[in-house]
């Protein structure tokens, strides 16, 4: 499917061509105006967005948090923007992009094929990584050297895909993200003083339902699928063009390429058939093998990551419904009755799911804010 978005201006082409080339990213210069518009969208969000339609919503709350909690808070929205808004694109292109389709058909396409849409999918989610490069160098004392370092990572392996590579698992890999929403609303909840209501324990188990469905079994069968297209691919013969491989029986393999016959001369659909091996030709050697090494080496560790932090979400549960007292949670303070998914967000990754922690001299101040929200009857405080 052609790329729905407009087209950038040619002069930009031009400009951020040659740093392209001399990459070998071929297909971010069409792409470029998407990741520019992206980062700004999210900038905006959380300078101007968040802040205004924050202080107007909660009044009593977000104006007396404090600069730190502000900043967690704005960026909590973005996250929360950046998920819905990703993941409705990326389910739309898998649903709707017919070539993409296509590409069931061979490990050649699905490894080295290009469409317009899953670039689309890859300028977005490139401009969320640049912005959050920004954000997490600019507040490094806040969110600290780790999620500096998750940041850089994330835009280094999704500008891989302009080469194009794994264009095809752009839109598969994002839905991860499905799980994003449910996070940032675990993280609101508890600055709303509704920790522990009704809310906050369905969303709980519908994060863990959607974590377990989308990231444990659908991250690792596609990246099962991955590792066996890549391995699939680095064998090629390079003396030839790399074209469509169908295969006619389960011992041969044919390579043709995509001519559009079945287009029955609609331009659109002419034009979207010879996109997919564009940037693709007898130049196309296999694919290197520190590109295989980085790009999986990343994917195994954040599938051995997934699995780690559901056992101790499984582990907390199991805790919980044992009746363990309190005092096996170390970071639980105070005596209120403590939702079983915030303890699920101490245990798994605090820093992550909460926010960084307030310093001693401003947890008076949040105290103080969080207080005048809709008082639940509890005796204390999150302190963070």
């Amino acid at each position: 499917m052609i790329d729905p978005f407009p087209p950038p201006p040619p002069w930009l082409v031009e400009l951020i061509k040659p740093y392209c080339d001399a990459l070998y990213l071929p297909t971010l210069p069409y792409h470029i105006h998407e990741v520019l518009f992206g980062f700004l969208v999210y900038q905006t969000t959380q300078s101007l967005i968040s802040p205004v339609c924050s202080t107007f919503l909660f009044p009593n709350i977000y104006p007396k948090l404090t600069r730190r909690t502000r900043i967690n808070w704005d960026v909590h929205v973005v996250s929360l923007v950046q998920a819905c808004l990703i993941n409705t694109l990326a389910l739309w292109v898998m649903f709707t992009d017919k070539e993409r389709y296509d590409m069931k058909n061979s490990a050649v396409e699905r490894i080295y094929g290009y469409t317009g849409a899953s670039g689309l999918i890859q300028g977005f989610a490139t401009g969320y990584f640049v912005w959050d490069l920004v954000v997490s160098t600019r507040y490094l004392k806040i969110f600290g050297p780790g999620i500096w370092a998750h940041a850089v990572t994330a835009l280094s392996v999704f500008s891989l895909g302009f080469r194009p590579f794994c264009n095809y698992y752009g839109p598969v890999f994002i839905l991860y993200e499905l799980s994003s929403p449910f996070l940032n609303i675990h993280w609101f909840c508890d600055k709303l003083n509704m920790t522990g209501s009704k809310l906050q324990w369905y969303n709980g188990i519908i994060l863990l339902t959607v974590f377990f469905c989308c990231r444990l079994l659908w991250g690792t069968y596609q990246s099962l699928r991955v590792y066996q297209d890549v391995w699939h691919t680095m064998h090629l013969n390079s003396t030839g063009p790399l074209l469509r491989e169908i295969r006619t029986s389960p011992h041969s393999a044919i390579f043709v390429p995509r001519d559009g016959q079945l287009c029955l001369g609609e331009n659109s659909c002419l034009v979207a058939q010879s996109e997919v091996m564009k940037f693709t030709g007898s130049h196309t050697e296999p694919i290197p093998f520190w590109l295989a090494g980085v790009y999986l080496a990343c994917n195994l560790v954040l599938n051995s990551l997934n699995f780690y932090w559901f056992a101790k979400m499984i582990e907390t549960v199991r805790k919980r419904f044992q009746g363990k007292p309190h005092d096996e949670f170390p970071r639980e303070k105070d005596h209120r009755r403590t939702s079983m998914i915030e303890e699920m967000a101490t245990e798994l990754d605090y820093e992550t799911l909460s926010g960084p922690k307030t310093p001693p001299g401003e947890e008076n101040v949040d105290a103080t804010a969080s207080s005048t929200a809709v008082p639940d009857g509890s005796d204390g405080l999150k302190r963070r």
